[in-house]
């Protein structure tokens, strides 16, 4: 009997040591993990997972460091994306149903795909909305009430309620609406004054609650509605006025109403534009408590500090860099094909990006995301602003004709970002300085770090990425972007 206990007691330790040394060597791996590296480059790399690297001591690989101090910290990320247009959802609807899913996944997966996270849709009409002609939800002339107020046409098989649906089959994300025009029976004059009739702004302010309700009744909550998209190029409406508007109509209307959207100032055309005009709005309190984000557009390519000022200026206010494209009428050159098959193409838009970001923008959306080989199709309606021809070019782009899908070397520098830093990161402060180099960094919610290295150069480059007082030595491929992801353990872990 005596032996018999015996065995039984010896087996219950021997798997209290196993259960303990197994313990011991999980908690090691997590506090020696790797850092994991994805790359995507001109030689052929697409968001590829290379071999893990760890932090080590006294290692100098080239002579370029680049510090990243997870103690300073910046602005929280909301988000990357793009926009939801019928025009993508025609090209998407042309494809066979697999590859349609396929698209999707590839855009809004947050593991196998972009992961999508800050997404644009528009209030009615716009240049890309071409399932049908230039319309507004409310096309009775003086329909104060909104009697006659439909979304059915975004209801439809190419419509974005169906688009945004789809899309959040495949992954969340948070939605911005601002508005190209109201009903035209609403402007002073639709062929020679396009601002508002102020008699109409109560008017508009219920055209708006309508839009959000019906959207909600519809299972599409929309976050955060933005009066006007680039108002002074399409609905010719000063500031003063838009101040006025929000103050005095919409910000009360929709408080009365409880509904839980956030109002977004307007979307201003160019950086400078927002510089001089925003505070107009928000330097009056009472327009001010209406607002939760300014949004603004990069057309202009440059006036990145002005950005900075405004942050300064107002630094509770969450600044968004909500549209921007390669377009003929917003300044491509003409020598340059539409839309672009090169890789080398994803390099200008991944600085385009971190300008944005290291002025301190929290989300950051292209405008079209799918267009076709012709890049279109799109509406036409001169007296809207919406020209023909007018090919842009987009994040993916569909050949209706060969049913081929491209994802462009902008889709593979955006969806560095979109899928690795994830809304409510924070960017922490990177320094360091490499021609034609750059590395930004954040920390995620979950508590890694996630750093992004571009190489802009048409060869190959040899850094060290620095982190509590150790060493990553990284070598980035010619014209790339390389991810680094880690624990902060692991570079304050002792290495053998």
């Amino acid at each position: 009997m005596r032996s018999w206990k015996y065995f039984l007691l010896r087996c219950k330790v021997l798997q209290i040591t196993w259960l303990f040394s197994i313990s011991l060597q999980l908690a090691w791996s997590a506090f020696g993990q790797d850092v994991q590296i994805y790359v995507s480059s001109q030689a052929g790399d697409r968001i590829a997972v290379k071999p893990n690297l760890r932090f080590v001591d006294g290692v100098r690989v080239g002579q370029y460091n680049f510090n990243v101090d997870d103690a300073v910290n910046y602005q929280k990320i909301d988000g990357f994306g793009a926009s939801l247009l019928e025009a993508g959802l025609i090209c998407i609807n042309d494809l066979p149903p697999m590859e349609q899913e396929k698209l999707l996944r590839a855009l809004f997966d947050p593991k196998e795909g972009a992961g999508f996270s800050a997404m644009k849709t528009v209030i009615a009409g716009t240049d890309f909305m071409s399932a049908g002609p230039f319309y507004s939800y409310a096309p009775t002339p003086g329909d104060l009430h909104m009697q006659s107020f439909s979304i059915s046409r975004d209801l439809g098989t190419n419509g974005l309620i169906t688009f945004i649906r789809r899309a959040r089959r495949f992954g969340n994300f948070v939605l911005q609406a601002p508005m190209d025009y109201p009903p035209d029976w609403m402007l002073v004059d639709v062929d020679t004054n396009q601002d508002i009739n102020p008699k109409y702004y109560e008017a508009l302010a219920l055209y708006y609650l309508r839009y959000l309700q019906e959207y909600e009744k519809n299972g599409v909550f929309i976050d955060y509605l933005s009066l006007f998209n680039e108002p002074g190029i399409y609905t010719k409406i000063p500031y003063e006025h838009i101040r006025d508007l929000l103050r005095d109509h919409v910000g009360p209307l929709l408080q009365k109403a409880g509904v839980r959207t956030k109002i977004m100032l307007s979307e201003a055309p160019e950086r400078e534009d927002a510089y001089h005009n925003y505070s107009i709005v928000l330097d009056d309190p009472a327009a001010r408590q209406y607002v939760a984000a300014a949004p603004y557009h990069g057309y202009d390519f440059k006036n990145f500090e002005k950005i900075a000022e405004l942050h300064t200026r107002y630094p509770d206010l969450p600044l968004w860099m909500t549209e921007v494209c390669w377009a003929y009428e917003a300044g491509a050159p003409k020598s340059v094909p539409l839309p672009r098959y090169d890789f080398e193409d994803g390099d200008f838009w991944g600085n385009q990006i971190f300008n944005d970001l290291e002025i301190g923008a929290a989300a950051w959306i292209y405008w079209n995301m799918i267009l076709d080989e012709k890049g279109g199709p799109w509406s036409i309606s001169y007296i809207h602003g919406n020209p023909d021809p007018n090919a842009q070019h987009p994040v993916v782009i569909v050949d209706r004709q060969t049913k081929r899908v491209t994802y462009t070397g902008l889709y593979y520098y955006l969806t560095h970002f979109s899928r690795f830093v994830r809304p409510g990161a924070i960017r922490m402060q990177t320094t360091g300085l490499y021609d034609g180099v750059r590395v930004i960094s954040f920390r995620s919610p979950d508590g890694h770090i996630v750093s992004q290295l571009m190489n802009s150069r048409n060869w190959e480059a040899n850094v060290n990425l620095i982190s509590r007082g150790r060493l990553l030595p990284i070598k980035l491929p010619a014209i790339s972007i390389t991810t680094a992801l880690w624990s902060p353990t692991t570079s304050g872990a002792t290495v053998q």
